[in-house]
C-alpha cells in the first residue's frame, strides 16, 4: 500500500490548515437550516471584505473551472468578437472554451515561458477595435508565470471591452484588484493560495459584465453553467438552484476566516518572501528556472527545468518515495518539460522551502547529478533572511 506523503507541497489543491480540516468534520445540516443559511450570507460577507469589492462574490458549487467555464458561456455573446491571452496550458486552454460561444476569436500566443507583454494588446486593438471580450489567466499554474493584468486591464477598459480573468491560483497570494484594475469576471479557487478545500468558484462580476449577461440571449439558465441562477443564493431569503457545497462552505468559511485574520498585505509578503526563498534554492542547486526571468516569476509556485540526462518524473518519484515530499510535474503538453513547487496558503513557510529543496536536491544526488545541497538550502534560508 503506498504511503501518505509527509508533505504535500504541489501547485495545488493545498494541504489546508488543521483548522480548516476540523471545520470540515462539521455535521452536514440541510441547505434550508438556519444555521446553515446564516453560515452562506457570513462566508459571502466575508469574501466581500477580503476580496475588497462593494458587493458579495458569487459562488458555484464545483472547482474553479466550472466558473471559468461559466464565465464564457455568459459574458460571451455569438456575435462579439473575442481576444484570448495564451500565455501557457490554461490560457490556451481558455480560447476553447470562448471559441464555442463567440463569432470570431483572436488570440495573442507567447511561448509558455513569457507573459504577455500589454503592448500587443493595445496593438491587436488598433487592428481590432471591435473585440468586445479580452480572457487572460494572472497566475498561469502549469507555467508558474504571472501576467501584467493591471495593464492589460487599463486597456481593455480604455477600448470599451470586458475583461475575464482566471485568478484561480493568485488571489490570496498577490493582490488582486478586481474593482480597480477594473476587470468584470474574476474567478478564484480556495484551493490554491487561500489554502482551503477544491469543489468551489468564487466570482467577482461587475454591473457591467451582469448588463452584459442579461442581455445575452444564449446565457445559460437552469443549468450547472448558470451564473445568473446564482445570482441572489448568498441571501438566506432566496433559494439555493440546487444543493449547494455544505461541507466546502465550511472549509471556506474557515479559511477566510484564517486570511482576514492574518491580513491580505501580509499573506502577499509571506507569500513572495517564500517564492524568492524557493526559487533562490533552486538556482543555488545550479537548477534553471523555467520563466525567462524572475520577474515574471509567479508568487503561487516555483517552476524549474531538470537538469539534462535526468528525467522530471524520476525526481518526482525519489521525492516521494524517498522523502515524502510530493511536488508537481508539467502539465498538459509541458508534462516533460518541468518540475513545480507550490509556495501557497500554509505551505507558503520559509521551512517547507527548505523541505522542497533539500529533497530535490537530494533526489539528484541519488540520480547521479553532481549538486550541492547544501549549498542550495543555505541559499534557499538566506533569502528568507533578506527579506
Amino acid at each position: 500500500m503506498i504511503s501518505e506523503p509527509l508533505f504535500t507541497l504541489t501547485a495545488g489543491p493545498v494541504q489546508p490548515s488543521a483548522e480548516t480540516v476540523r471545520a470540515l468534520a462539521t455535521p452536514i445540516y440541510d441547505q434550508f437550516d438556519p444555521y446553515f443559511l446564516e453560515l452562506y450570507e457570513n462566508v459571502t460577507e466575508d469574501l466581500r471584505i477580503a476580496m475588497n469589492i462593494q458587493r458579495p462574490p458569487l459562488i458555484m458549487h464545483g472547482e474553479a473551472v466550472l466558473g471559468l467555464e461559466a464565465a464564457a458561456a455568459s459574458l460571451i455573446a455569438r456575435d462579439d468578437v473575442v481576444l484570448n491571452l495564451a500565455s501557457g496550458v490554461y490560457g490556451k486552454g481558455y480560447g476553447y472554451w470562448a471559441a464555442r460561444y463567440c463569432k470570431k476569436l483572436l488570440e495573442i500566443e507567447v511561448p509558455y515561458d513569457e507573459a504577455i507583454d500589454p503592448a500587443s494588446v493595445e496593438s491587436m486593438f488598433r487592428t481590432n477595435p471591435e473585440i468586445a471580450v479580452v480572457s487572460v489567466v494572472h497566475s498561469e499554474t502549469p507555467s508558474g508565470t504571472l501576467n501584467p493584468v493591471a495593464e492589460i486591464a487599463t486597456i481593455c477598459d480604455r477600448h470599451g471591452a470586458l475583461l475575464i480573468v482566471d485568478s484561480v491560483s493568485s488571489f490570496g497570494a498577490v493582490e488582486v484588484d478586481f474593482e480597480g484594475w477594473p476587470a468584470d469576471i474574476v474567478v478564484v479557487g480556495p484551493q490554491k493560495a487561500l489554502g482551503g478545500p477544491p469543489g468551489l468558484s468564487i466570482m467577482y462580476i461587475s454591473d457591467r459584465a451582469w448588463a452584459k449577461i442579461d442581455s445575452n440571449p444564449d446565457a445559460p439558465t437552469a443549468s450547472m453553467l448558470s451564473i445568473s441562477d446564482w445570482r441572489d443564493a448568498h441571501k438566506a431569503e432566496v433559494k439555493f438552484p440546487f444543493t449547494p457545497s455544505i461541507t466546502e462552505i465550511y472549509g471556506l468559511h474557515s479559511t477566510v476566516a484564517q486570511h482576514l485574520r492574518e491580513g491580505p498585505e501580509v499573506a502577499w509578503e509571506r507569500h513572495a518572501r517564500v517564492a524568492a526563498s524557493t526559487r533562490a534554492g533552486i538556482l543555488g542547486l545550479g537548477l534553471e528556472l523555467w520563466p525567462v526571468s524572475e520577474e515574471i516569476c509567479s508568487p503561487s509556485l516555483t517552476a524549474f527545468k531538470p537538469p539534462d540526462g535526468v528525467s522530471g518524473s524520476d525526481i518526482r518519484s525519489r521525492c516521494r518515495e524517498q522523502f515524502g515530499v510530493m511536488i508537481s510535474g508539467g502539465y498538459g503538453e509541458l508534462a516533460d518539460a518541468l518540475l513545480r513547487i507550490g509556495h501557497m496558503g500554509p505551505t507558503a513557510h520559509p521551512i517547507f522551502a527548505a523541505v522542497s529543496v533539500a529533497a530535490v536536491g537530494q533526489s539528484l544526488v541519488d540520480l547521479g547529478v553532481n549538486v550541492d545541497v547544501g549549498s542550495g538550502v543555505a541559499a534557499a534560508m538566506a533569502a528568507n533572511a533578506g527579506r
